[in-house]
């Protein structure tokens, strides 16, 4: 059992880029999981935690209604903004600069085999870090991620998330809205959930700009208490 988990910062990157990166790294815990099924080997499988900010990006999940795009084409060119269709689960979401995105892909092998505790401990993830900023977060019943006065009129999400998994291994992950430009929420619905605002960390705080590499390391703190994971 492996409890190490590998830490990679890409920066700034293409999110096809790091889609077809995310499912080398996916493939090649699979494979190695399947060998060691067949030779009986006692093969240890690797663990990664990429951090990421993407250019400007709407995604669709399996299950998402493409109604919930609020643009054409043309429209998404005029905004500089890409969409794709993509594995996790969940509806539509935004990606883009001054949101942080991080994208565990794990061997629950590794850790435990339940989906619904690991979407729930990201979850807690978020939850404990916004907690140390004076953020009082929690879960909306029914609705995956973070959202901060729940059972409100004023609800509203900070950080969406969504996952596919095989075998016990995920990919995809949480987005977590740190310094973003809420403006681009506007052309989707988001997780296909009516009437419900989308906030940042930025705008609860009243700050001009929320320090990411900060946020990075509690996140990193809390991520690796709760899966008594280390990093490397």
């Amino acid at each position: 059992m492996n409890k190490n988990v590998q830490i990679q910062d890409l920066g700034t990157k293409d999110f096809k880029e790091t889609w077809d990166y995310q499912e080398e790294l996916f493939k090649g815990i699979l494979d190695t999981k399947i060998k060691n099924r067949r030779e009986a080997a006692g093969l240890e499988t690797n663990n990664y935690f990429l951090f990421v900010e993407h250019p400007h990006v709407y995604t669709l999940g399996k299950s998402g209604d493409m109604s919930n795009l609020l643009l054409n084409e043309a429209q998404l060119k005029e905004k500089g903004a890409t969409f794709y269709k993509i594995n996790r689960g969940g509806d539509i979401t935004y990606h883009g600069p001054g949101q942080l995105v991080g994208y565990p892909i794990l061997d629950l092998d590794n850790f435990f085999t339940d989906i619904h505790k690991y979407l729930r401990f990201l979850e807690e993830v978020i939850i404990l870090t916004l907690d140390e900023y004076g953020l009082k977060a929690t879960r909306s019943e029914g609705e995956t991620g973070v959202w901060l006065d729940v059972g409100t009129p004023f609800a509203r999400k900070i950080c969406a998330m969504g996952v596919r998994a095989s075998r016990w291994v995920t990919m995809h992950g949480f987005a977590l809205n740190v310094n973003a430009n809420l403006g681009y929420f506007d052309n989707i619905i988001p997780c296909g959930i009516k009437g419900k605002a989308v906030t940042s960390m930025q705008v609860e705080l009243g700050v001009k700009s929320v320090d990411e590499t900060e946020v990075k390391s509690k996140i990193l703190k809390h991520f690796s208490a709760l899966f008594e994971a280390n990093f490397m």
